[in-house]
This record gives structure tokens, sequence and C-alpha cells, in this order.
């Protein structure tokens, strides 16, 4: 699951400019309208086997209940420990994987062990798969807003308290600066449970100079994530803790928000608690579906 940054070209002003007053309209000005999002992902119910298929899964469907009273209890608010499925043989897994499908959102962490995650159709039940050398060392369900490796790990990979400033700065740049001191004050001031602090860079005057100096300081987290609600959203930590960038795309991959957010995780990565609920009445039917048959 691959994340790219692309960065976003300039466009001319989307407005024609023309002259006012009686007869001046002509009649085929058009508008440009900057596309928005097309199509936007919804819960649909998985497809399941045959009720011959499910003969002698009853393995599946033991590690199936467990992920569903997970469920239950992150959609009550508490924490579950995650599910394993490496004692799962190859049968048994593909049911799990039947079941489950695969979601909106994914992740991948790079470092000392490679992580990759996997929201599946039922929003706030995750996938997670960690491996170490090439070999898979786990492989988990974990049941909540979001997997709690993503935000460890983001800070894990962070080897800086504050955005750096160098002492000469490179010709063209003008407002970065000050943009720059404003994050590493509210960096400073952060502490878990506040809300998000978010500034918005498609609103702000920076020429390509600061752009670029902006980029130089934010670049360098090991998590990436993708949610694909409406249209594209990617998420990327930096290597300040806290730090992140946030970028909205609409279906042709243009810009439409660049942001910078302070905060544990951004919210659009996260489930919500009406998310967990939904999910966990949703499991807890095809479960009733997959035990009959």
């Amino acid at each position: 699951m691959e994340i790219s940054r692309e960065k976003s070209a300039a466009r001319p002003f989307p407005i024609p400019v023309v002259a006012l007053g009686a007869g001046s309209q002509s009649e085929d000005v058009e508008l440009d309208y900057l596309v928005m999002p097309q199509g936007m992902q919804t819960y649909a119910t998985p497809i399941l086997p045959e009720p011959e298929e499910l003969v002698g899964l009853s393995a599946a469907q033991r590690v199936l209940r467990t992920i569903l009273a997970a469920a239950d209890l992150a959609a009550a608010g508490g924490q579950p420990e995650p599910v394993s499925l490496v004692a799962l043989d190859r049968a048994n897994l593909a049911l799990v994987n039947q079941v489950l499908g695969e979601g909106e959102v994914s992740a991948r962490v790079e470092g000392a062990s490679s992580i990759r995650i996997q929201e599946s159709i039922f929003a706030g039940i995750w996938r997670s798969v960690i491996s170490q050398d090439g070999r898979v060392v786990a492989d988990q369900v974990d049941c909540g807003p979001v997997p709690p490796v993503l935000i460890s790990a983001a800070r894990a990979g962070a080897h800086a308290g504050t955005l750096a400033m160098p002492d000469d700065l490179p010709a063209g740049v003008m407002n970065a600066p000050s943009l720059v001191a404003e994050l590493n004050e509210h960096l400073q001031a952060w502490r878990n449970g506040m809300a998000a602090h978010v500034v918005n860079l498609s609103l702000l005057p920076l020429s390509n100079e600061d752009a670029a100096f902006l980029e130089q300081r934010l670049m360098g987290g090991c998590v990436l994530i993708l949610s694909r609600g409406y249209g594209n959203c990617r998420i990327l930590s930096t290597l300040v803790p806290n730090c992140w960038r946030v970028v909205y795309y609409n279906s042709s991959d243009t810009i439409l928000l660049n942001t910078v957010e302070i905060t544990d995780i951004p919210e659009v990565a996260c489930a919500a608690r009406e998310d967990l609920v939904d999910s966990s009445e949703r499991l807890r039917e095809v479960l009733e579906w997959v035990a009959r048959a």
C-alpha cells in the first residue's frame, strides 16, 4: 500500500475576468470550478461462503467471536487486547479475511519493524501485520478508534522536539520562519487530551521558496496513512512528535486542503465512537449468519 506525496501545481484564477455592464457578458463564458470528490465508500455486507464451505472452520468462528467481543468493548469505550491470528491455518484465515474485508483506511510504518495496517469493512476493526527481516512476527486484529502502534511508532520515529530553523535562511524565504515559530510554540505546549492545533497552509501567503522550506522541516516521518472515504486524505508523521502533515485531494488528485496538525494522531485517521457501535452491530449480524450456516 504505497502512499505518495504530490506537489500541487499552480492553477489559474478559476473565474474569467470580464467587463461589467449591459452587453458586456459573453454567452459562452464558463466557470472553471475545482473538481470535488465524486464518490464515497459505504458499508457493504461481505460476500460470505456457502454453508457447506464453512464445515470444519470452527477455529475461524471462535476467533471472529473473540473479535466481536473486542469490538463490543471498544464500542463501550474500553481498550481491548489485540486478537492474534497466527494460530489459524490457511482455510480458517481465509474465512476471517473474507468476513473482515478491506475498508477505506490503510497505513504503513517503516523502521526496525515493517508494519502494514488495513481497516476492515467494519470501521474501527483493524488488521495489523508486523514483519522483521521479511518474516511475519505478528498478525492481529485491533479494535478501537486507531491501532495504538500508529501513535507509538510516530513518536518513536521522531528525533527532534521542535522544527529545526537554520541560522541562514535560503533566498526568497519570507513567511515560513514565523509559521515555524508558531508551530514550535504549540508543539511545546501541546499535551495528551488537548484539542488538535491545525494550521491551514492552503490559506497562507507562501512563496514557492516558503513552501520548499516548510517541506524540508516537515518531512521524514515513518508513519504514512491513506484514508479513501470521500476523495483521498494522506497523513504523514514528521520527525517531531505529535506533528503531522494532512493533505486532502479530490478524485483528480488535485490538492483541496493542505494542513499541519499538532495532535497525537489526526482525527481523520480515526474511527468515531458511532462507527464502533455500528461495526459491532454489523459484525454480530454477520456472525449470526455464519453460526446458522
